[in-house]
């Protein structure tokens, strides 16, 4: 059986837990050699163990240009070059429109903007020298309407897909193919406070939690089921792999139909 991603080299970001995990995973099954890059060193170790001679950790912080580089450039000495950027890189930002505060504008701005954009202008060189290949952006539906996140989020979500089209354009002659994945009501622990805050908790509380969740998020879907990493992983996979391969320019909604739900409450 063939593997849709047999040799290819991919760098995650926020690989080492929720969306960015379940797609290291799915990359790997699929032939990749990936690197993941995170915060947490204890959690990126111990995947990056489990997912065995295919997968790289290394430790960083996004909102920092020289890691972002640093990340880019170990890809290169491990595995030998860069096929697939995915700017999955995320967390919760705070932004009430009676009472946001520069510090948190400039915070969301670098988590969520500037961390892709960064990424994507230290991947161009090395795309280039393998003649093409995939960048994926991790965007939102708060993007595209209301009732989805904070306000700062959403307007830095709706800068991040608009960006990543702008890009297509441009890059699209080089055979670098540029689109983004607007994920809906997905179950992982950022909605209690992202990783750092799940590693506090036992494997019980964490189900518990999560099993909550999911109940909670199946009742904002017309399908009734909570969306999952992995939905998100399978729609980066089709991006990066030949099969999106006439895919350019595009915001892949993942969300269960949540999106035309126009009348929610």
């Amino acid at each position: 059986m063939s593997q849709r991603l047999d040799q290819k080299v991919a760098v995650i970001t926020g690989g080492t837990s929720g969306i960015g995990e379940a797609t290291a995973e799915c990359f790997v099954a699929e032939g990749a050699q990936v690197v993941i890059c995170g915060r947490s060193l204890d959690k990126g170790e111990a995947l990056a163990e489990r997912l065995g001679e295919h997968c790289r950790f290394i430790q960083a912080d996004v909102t920092q240009e020289a890691d972002i580089e640093r990340t880019l450039a170990f890809a290169v000495e491990q595995f030998g070059g860069l096929d697939i950027l995915f700017n999955n890189a995320g967390g919760p930002t705070r932004g009430l429109v009676d009472s946001v505060e520069a510090e948190a504008i400039i915070y969301a701005t670098e988590l969520l903007f500037s961390s892709a954009a960064l990424g994507m202008k230290h991947a161009i060189p090395l795309l280039r020298a393998r003649g093409g290949g995939a960048i994926i952006n991790n965007s939102s539906i708060a993007a595209i309407r209301d009732n989805q996140g904070d306000l700062i989020y959403s307007a830095i979500k709706a800068a991040l897909t608009h960006y990543t089209r702008l890009a297509s354009v441009r890059l699209g002659p080089e055979n670098i193919r540029v689109n983004c994945i607007s994920p809906g009501a997905i179950a992982t622990p950022i909605f209690w406070g992202g990783s750092a805050r799940a590693n506090t908790l036992s494997a019980e509380e964490n189900d518990q939690k999560m099993a909550k969740l999911q109940a909670n998020l199946a009742r904002a879907t017309p399908l009734k089921r909570s969306g999952i990493a992995n939905d998100i992983a399978q729609g980066a996979l089709y991006l990066a792999s030949d099969a999106g391969g006439f895919v350019n320019g595009h915001d892949l909604v993942i969300d269960g139909g949540r999106i035309n739900l126009f009348n929610e409450s």
